[in-house]
């Protein structure tokens, strides 16, 4: 039965089961061993009913499950988490202008999130744990970026994969958006993740076709070399989770003879028609540009990562907090992490 509340007997009065259970049992704060001694005394217990053990401590029942007395309330947090960028592809003399790096991925749970899917849903704070944050590299010339998450205890693991690397000396890879492919040869760009980003361009191939794919970014594909132009790095996606608009993930663009892909919006660097690119910009996870063959220069490298969380400006401030910043903006606290750290609330 649930508890009947407080009231005030009389003198005389008769006490009658359903007076001593739902007034004095009900409402009691019942002891016992531990969990299992409980669930066997009270097999269907009533919202409110209050227990004692020295396996948990005070705890209610609430309905539906025994919760700690005096617990934090649960709070969720929004997140955003960007790999590094994927290297842009080295130019081999003669032989191969390089791709453009693919954007690193992009998970999101504010305004929008990178590829097909769909912004991500929150994830519920557990108080107690410490969470760890990793921030992926960017990748060097020719090489994926590294991956960037938010790991802890009962945590489903949010990972966001490194960009893939341009063509190059090693051939053009998948990630969290694309590597493109080589121009000249022709090379097929690699694909991106379905969650986080798109693929990487086609490099033309054929009599004085030199352009290289562009690498994909978190919002669209990179672009197809066109003839002497090499394809533009995929545009990478806009989260207001900061407080005000930035764009992150955009693809390296690729090489050419003569006019090279421009790098996508959201830190993608551009191609090269001589020398080496442009890398991507740091703490967006954009794509390094590819380089000219000519001298066989390395690929640009591709941006580092980043992970913001987000949580209502009511909430307490954490109890651990290392490497991530603090701001408060719009009724949110908001954590930045441009290197890897640790957050975690009591």
């Amino acid at each position: 039965m649930a508890g009947a509340g407080y009231r005030t007997f009389q003198s005389g009065e008769v006490l009658t089961a359903n007076n001593v259970q739902t007034y004095l049992m009900d409402q009691a704060v019942q002891v016992y061993a531990g969990t299992a001694e409980r669930g066997s005394a009270v097999p269907t217990p009533s919202a409110g009913m209050v227990a004692y053990s020295t396996a948990t401590g005070l705890q209610v029942f609430d309905g539906s499950a025994w919760t700690d007395v005096g617990a934090a309330p649960a709070f969720v947090a929004d997140y955003l988490v960007v790999a590094g960028g994927g290297g842009g592809g080295n130019g081999q003399n003669a032989v191969e202008n390089g791709g453009g790096g693919g954007a690193g991925g992009v998970r999101c749970t504010v305004t929008a999130s990178g590829g097909t899917t769909g912004i991500e849903n929150p994830f519920l704070v557990t108080t107690g744990v410490t969470y760890t944050v990793t921030v992926g590299a960017g990748g060097a010339s020719n090489t994926n970026g590294v991956d960037s998450s938010i790991a802890g205890t009962g945590l489903a693991t949010i990972t966001s994969t490194g960009g893939g690397r341009g063509d190059g000396t090693n051939a053009d890879a998948v990630g969290g958006s694309g590597g493109g492919g080589g121009g000249a040869t022709g090379n097929t760009g690699s694909s991106g993740t379905s969650n986080q980003g798109y693929a990487g361009g086609n490099g033309v191939s054929g009599a004085g076709q030199t352009g290289a794919g562009g690498g994909g970014g978190a919002s669209a594909v990179g672009g197809n070399g066109v003839g002497n132009s090499g394809g533009v790095g995929g545009a990478g996606v806009s989260t207001s989770i900061s407080s005000s608009s930035v764009q992150y993930g955009g693809g390296g663009g690729g090489a050419a003879d003569t006019t090279a892909g421009a790098g996508g919006a959201g830190g993608g660097g551009a191609g090269s028609t001589s020398g080496v690119a442009t890398a991507g910009t740091a703490n967006l996870g954009g794509g390094g540009g590819g380089s000219h063959s000519a001298g066989s220069p390395a690929g640009a490298a591709g941006g580092s990562g980043i992970v913001i969380l987000r949580t209502l400006d009511s909430i307490n401030d954490p109890s651990t907090l290392t490497v991530g910043t603090k701001t408060t903006s719009g009724g949110y606290k908001i954590y930045t992490f441009n290197a890897s750290g640790t957050i975690g609330w009591s």
